[in-house]
């Protein structure tokens, strides 16, 4: 299998890096060409506590790629999935797919571009950041899983898992992967707003105080989840019955108290929305992640005042008019309270 990575950031470089190293046929590409460069004299270096190693592997920019490939696995940034679509597009062998190892419901965009049947879905947990060309810090596992969108276990999936087995070897192959992507926007609604501040994200869940804005941010991505036909998986301490509404007090405080411990087992303490804000100075995934969101609980009528609010505050930091700091996420209360 002739594997194409497109963006060679925390996600693509990371599992690009122990695929290559176990075997596999990969090639990285990414638009930053000071990456690729490093990468090419010096090797990607990946550092952190769970693992320490260098990998010398081929690299380009989308203008040197030549050839197709049988799997591309796109990692880049949500609000990049189009563009980056235009450009791999002619790399993509005839029988091929794209998998987008990314954060949000990229699969939507994906299949409308590619077809279906030429679309995998994949869910990524573990924690790790871009530092600078040629290096990533990997600082934490998390969970991993794929799936075909229609839930059936092809040959083409169980190469896949055989390929990212070699980064984690207890990636799971699963009949629901939309199951996992719409938990993880439950969880990922409250890490952007735990980049409304500067403080971690394990702190932000121990704080007790706005906790019930981070269930009212919960329950309504949730929500539109379930009127999709989806029922959400749970991952790393996140119980999506918990913030739902069957949830109780109770519930809520043990998932978050699992969230709490595994986040703390991690050396990437903040969010990745948090450095974009905080370190990098550019634009979240806001829009790309949960405008979709929104769109669908508007056509159906399911209110998302506190989501809404997030959105709002976020562009807010991105632009200046608002700091990272605990008054910001608490700027939260009026619209949790509509819900």
């Amino acid at each position: 299998m002739r594997t194409l990575i497109w963006g060679a950031g925390a996600i693509g470089g990371t599992i690009g890096a122990y695929a290559h190293a176990a075997g596999h046929t990969v090639t990285l590409v990414d638009t930053a060409t000071d990456h690729v460069d490093a990468i090419r004299h010096d090797g990607l270096s990946i550092e952190g506590p769970v693992d320490t190693f260098d990998v010398r592997l081929p690299a380009f920019t989308p203008d040197e790629l030549t050839g197709t490939y049988d799997a591309i696995l796109l990692c880049t940034k949500a609000q990049h999935t189009s563009d980056a679509l235009d450009a791999l597009e002619p790399f993509l062998h005839e029988h091929g797919y794209v998998a987008s190892f990314q954060n949000g419901l990229n699969e939507w965009t994906i299949e409308k571009r590619v077809g279906r049947e030429r679309t995998v879905g994949a869910f990524v947990n573990f924690g790790a950041d871009y530092l600078e060309p040629g290096r990533i810090h990997f600082g934490g596992r998390g969970t991993v899983a794929i799936g075909e969108l229609d839930g059936r276990t092809t040959d083409r999936l169980i190469a896949l898992h055989a390929l990212v087995r070699t980064f984690d070897p207890d990636t799971r192959i699963t009949d629901n992967v939309w199951g996992y992507l719409w938990g993880k926007m439950g969880y990922g609604a409250m890490l952007f707003a735990s980049a409304l501040t500067n403080e971690s994200i394990a702190d932000v869940l121990e704080a007790r105080d706005v906790r019930p804005l981070l269930d009212a941010l919960a329950d309504e991505v949730l929500r539109v989840a379930h009127h999709e036909g989806v029922i959400p998986l749970g991952f790393n301490g996140f119980d999506p019955v918990a913030f739902g509404p069957a949830g109780t007090t109770s519930s809520r405080a043990a998932s978050y108290d699992a969230m709490v411990r595994h986040n703390r087992g991690s050396a990437k303490t903040h969010s990745g929305v948090w450095r974009d804000l905080a370190v990098r100075k550019r634009r979240t995934e806001i829009d790309a992640q949960f405008g979709p969101i929104v769109a669908r609980a508007n056509a159906a009528g399911l209110p998302t005042p506190t989501l809404e609010r997030l959105v709002a505050l976020i562009h807010d930091v991105e632009e200046g008019r608002r700091p990272q700091a605990w008054d910001t996420l608490r700027a939260l209360t009026d619209a949790a309270e509509l819900a």
